[in-house]
């Protein structure tokens, strides 16, 4: 379905689940955890199906942010990191959510990073997956090196230094097979994705290449897992730690795993989604 967040500005959602179920004489309230998933230019249908396996403890919302996927096409002017953040509080407010369990994976992570520094009291809590604060270019060709050899690293340094379609081809047959440790659990699950190239050069021409998400951090308020493989080129284990180490300690656990790649749950779905359950029922 698509809900309008803002005037002319329509998002799809999903909604899997309840959000009240029987528990005895009272009907409980699920918490509500609200995806946000990767790319840029990518949609949500990478978080399905794995992500019904937490549809017990949680109502979960599935969208595509604003432009992307199969939500309105948008100008460019609107492709920011802020606005996508902001949006995260107009989706809520559009459906009536209060204190949502928030998960960034990878793109989705600067985006609730951003979240986190513009919107501290409005999660109940925060999930970041595999993602990262700035660019890090040398850690990831290094990433990209040990896991494919001198090859993938010049193509990695050729598309993150330049992103465009020529870039970006290569990136895709050299590249992409090295961001997992374990084959992809559904072979058509790269042909199910509607993806809107501009907008991945855009920001990752743009946006990426400066963005310093740290120090926005020390504005949590709420407990905020961040997620990591110990074998992601992308966003290297490094990465994590710097998102850790400037959130307040406070509030914050580091869950790294080996073995895995972007996306933790892709690889080591068991370990992660244990990690996952316990944080959300907690």
């Amino acid at each position: 379905m698509h809900i309008t967040i803002a005037p002319g500005v329509r998002l799809f959602v999903d909604v899997e689940g309840p959000g009240l179920v029987p528990d005895g004489p009272v009907m409980r309230e699920k918490p509500t955890l609200v995806l946000l998933h990767g790319g840029p230019g990518y949609d949500h249908s990478g978080f399905k199906p794995a992500f019904s396996r937490l549809g017990d403890l949680a109502q979960i919302v599935y969208y595509d942010h604003r432009g992307h996927g199969r939500s309105d096409r948008r100008p460019p002017e609107e492709w920011t990191l802020d606005t996508f953040a902001d949006d995260v509080v107009r989706l809520c407010d559009a459906l009536g959510i209060v204190k949502p369990i928030v998960l960034g994976q990878s793109f989705g992570g600067f985006v609730a990073q951003r979240y986190i520094a513009r919107h501290p009291a409005h999660p109940a809590k925060v999930i970041l997956s595999s993602t990262s604060p700035h660019m890090g270019l040398a850690r990831k060709l290094a990433m990209f090196e040990r896991l494919g050899g001198a090859q993938a690293r010049a193509v990695a340094e050729a598309f993150w230094t330049a992103p465009n379609a020529t870039t970006w081809a290569e990136y895709n047959r050299v590249c992409k097979q090295h961001y997992n440790t374990q084959p992809p659990a559904d072979e058509h699950a790269a042909a199910r994705i509607v993806f809107n190239e501009p907008i991945l050069f855009a920001s990752a021409g743009g946006e990426q290449q400066t963005m310093n998400l740290l120090p926005g951090l020390a504005h949590a308020q709420c407990p905020v897992l961040v997620m990591a493989g110990e074998d992601d080129p992308v966003c290297p284990i490094e990465d994590a730690r710097d998102i850790a180490a400037a959130l307040p300690a406070q509030w914050t656990e580091l869950a790294s795993f080996a073995n895995a790649g972007h996306g933790a749950w892709r690889d080591q779905p068991d370990a992660a989604f244990a990690v996952l359950r316990r944080f959300i029922a907690c």
